[in-house]
């Protein structure tokens, strides 16, 4: 009736009973006698007759999830939430997943889901904010901080490292193998590692062009600056915010670099066919090293690329220079 919506729940799975955390408890029955595939079933049926189907589930604060006194044991949603998804993903192609988590969670099923919204940890207006999100009154325009592996088995620590600690004991001695190499940096050194969502990633309900980026100079003293503009477009047609960064890559190096380190972003705010510039203007420091046997940060002279990207994995456009 006009525009009006009827909401239909169904569980689809048990998580925490308990409603407890760090010793408060919420006093809900979250108990529930009936079998993963009873609850299953019945969020099908509901889901199956639905116009539209949203999955609202993640992380909780439960031990070996998003808490703080033990490891996740892996990647996966906890409580078979997998299997939930999957089904309901045969059962509506019209489906959003919603995952509350403070961290990266494996998605087996992301062919087969058309949008996913991260929702990290919202606090007590989450319901609010995220009504805003998915009815559209509000255009999203978040990037990822960090990289969403794809398996478990592509994160550095467990392909390379040591992993997990051994907290019986009073001092938990870590080896870092991979070095500096983390999160995106890795990605880019192993080159076949392909993350589920890169670091820097994001979408919304509008679209961005980037022009071809410019730099004021092409050589530069350790004395100097150097400043790199780009043109952004909104080229969609609602009011949108994108985020560009500003990625340096060092061409060649004494010590090992990775291919290319975020030192810059801005996040720009672009009606409807509206166009801005927006510019990064960095020194030496943003060239430099730290060189562990001197002690220093060091600035080598060479070449460089400062890389312009809407992600970690989406360049949009590189520009030369060189440092005397």
């Amino acid at each position: 009736v006009g525009n009006q919506t009827e909401v239909v729940y169904a569980r689809g799975y048990v998580g925490d009973a308990t409603g407890e955390y760090n010793g408060v408890v919420t006093g809900q029955n979250l108990k529930d006698d009936r079998t993963p595939e009873e609850l299953i079933a019945e969020a099908v049926k509901v889901a199956t007759d639905a116009d539209y189907v949203i999955f609202i589930g993640g992380l909780n604060k439960s031990n070996n999830q998003d808490c703080e006194d033990s490891d996740r044991k892996g990647l996966a949603l906890p409580y078979a939430q997998d299997d939930v998804i999957s089904a309901l993903a045969k059962a509506n192609k019209n489906l959003i997943v919603v995952n509350v988590s403070g961290n990266a969670v494996a998605m087996p099923w992301i062919a087969e889901v058309p949008s996913v919204l991260q929702a990290w940890f919202l606090g007590s207006e989450a319901g609010n904010s995220l009504a805003a999100v998915l009815m559209g009154d509000v255009n999203p325009s978040g990037k990822l901080p960090f990289t969403f592996p794809a398996r478990l088995e592509d994160v550095p620590a467990h392909s390379v490292g040591e992993y997990f600690a051994d907290r019986s004991k009073k001092v938990v001695d870590m080896k870092y193998n991979e070095g500096i190499f983390v999160g995106y940096r890795w990605a880019d050194k192993q080159k076949k590692v392909k993350p589920l969502f890169p670091f820097g990633h994001g979408l919304s309900y509008t679209t961005f062009t980037y022009g071809k980026p410019a730099a004021d100079k092409k050589v530069m003293s350790a004395a100097d600056q150097i400043t790199f503009t780009v043109t952004i477009k909104n080229t969609g047609d609602r009011e949108g915010q994108e985020v560009v960064q500003l990625y340096i890559s060092d061409k060649k190096s004494s010590l090992p670099r990775p291919v290319k380190e975020l030192k810059g972003f801005k996040k720009v705010k672009l009606a409807p066919g509206e166009e801005k510039e927006v510019t990064f203007t960095i020194d030496k420091e943003a060239l430099s090293y730290f060189d562990d046997s001197q002690h220093a940060w060091i600035a080598e002279p060479g070449k460089f690329e400062a890389i312009i990207a809407a992600s970690a994995a989406d360049i949009k456009g590189v520009v030369p220079f060189e440092l005397k």
